[in-house]
């Protein structure tokens, strides 16, 4: 298998921690934006990553890849037989693609803007030296002043909607009954945009967005992905 991907999309992590959940080995082709992305098009039919090539099969999202692989690969299962579980898996799984996914970039973004570091980290590695000196030099004043307008009360739902995920955390070592399951792994991957796992190199790792990983109510949330993410085979 073939992973198409952004390095540092949520939506890829995504994708991978479902792969290693399932132990499948799948190597990864990073896609360049702009011409790489010309590439994918041609592929899959779209721009967006992830896209999953499984053979002769291209899978393009990340919840479309999710239920292709229980599919094709049910051991172990990341959806619960039970229909109520399984409905409570998939609810979350579409508020951490939606909801969750929309108030972490926003404040990602307004982090990047008052750090020219995190900004040039999160960029392709295959992205010219020249572009991202560029980017590396933008003033931090009007992109921080754009963010911020940008993020005005996004903020604060979004504290409130991980401190209850923390309380969640708390109860159990699973979201949603007594197993790994989809919702565990969507809600991880938001996070590690929050506060950037081991796997995500240098210098991002360690890192995270000011105000949310220093935050002591979230401190159990990301312990709690911490130890999701060590269970797993992560590349």
């Amino acid at each position: 298998m073939q992973l198409h991907q952004f390095r540092h999309s949520a939506f890829c992590e995504k994708v991978r921690l479902i792969l290693a959940a399932k132990g499948l080995p799948y190597r990864t082709v990073e896609v360049t934006p702009g011409f790489g992305q010309i590439a994918l098009f041609r592929l899959s039919g779209q721009r967006q990553v992830p896209v999953l090539e499984d053979g002769a099969t291209v899978i393009a999202d990340s919840t479309a890849i999710a239920l292709h692989l229980e599919a094709q690969h049910p051991q172990p299962a990341l959806l619960p037989a039970d229909p109520q579980q399984r409905a409570r898996v998939l609810l979350l799984e579409d508020w951490a693609d939606t909801t969750l996914a929309s108030g972490v970039r926003l404040a990602l973004l307004q982090a990047a803007a008052a750090d020219p570091l995190l900004r040039t980290a999160l960029l392709p590695d295959e992205l010219p030296s020249p572009l991202r000196g560029l980017v590396a030099a933008l003033p931090t004043a009007p992109l921080l002043g754009a963010s911020e307008a940008l993020a005005q009360g996004s903020r604060q739902d979004l504290q409130a909607a991980l401190i209850q995920l923390a309380v969640l955390a708390q109860s159990g070592p699973y979201l949603v009954g007594d197993q790994l399951s989809l919702a565990d792994l969507a809600v991880a991957a938001q996070l590690s945009l929050l506060s950037f796992p081991a796997h995500a190199g240098e210098p991002l790792a360690g890192r995270g967005v000011p105000g949310l990983v220093d935050h002591p109510e979230l401190a159990p949330l990301f312990a709690w992905r911490d130890r999701l993410m060590a269970a797993l085979p992560l590349a």
